[in-house]
């Protein structure tokens, strides 16, 4: 019984919504929202981007922030982040391997 009374809640809020929009937005509507027709503007960022320093730390990551594009984040900023990680990661790996067999720490 509860199941139907959800489904009866979902087309009452539907037909609400149809009664209250009256109508499909037609290409006229959606290119006055836009900003001009050939498609959406991308956005202007209110804030600049803070990517990561030379030699990152954990403490950086927590401030890290990326530009907003249309349909999220720069593509080429998270890239270079990630990439900047990885490659800290492998140092750090790398640095804690030599560290091991020089002073001969146990796994």
């Amino acid at each position: 019984m509860s199941i139907f009374l959800v489904f009866v809640a979902i087309g009452v809020a539907g037909a609400v919504a149809f009664a209250v929009v009256g109508r499909r937005p037609t290409d006229s509507d959606w290119r006055r929202f836009s900003g001009h027709i050939g498609g959406l503007v991308e956005p202007t960022p209110s804030l600049p981007a803070v990517l990561l320093p030379d030699t990152p730390d954990a403490s950086d990551i927590g401030r890290i922030r990326f530009a907003p594009a249309l349909r999220g984040y720069r593509m080429d900023q998270v890239d270079e982040v990630l990439d900047r990680l990885a490659a800290a990661l492998a140092d750090r790996d790398t640095t804690i391997a030599e560290l091991r067999r020089t002073h001969q720490v146990p796994q």
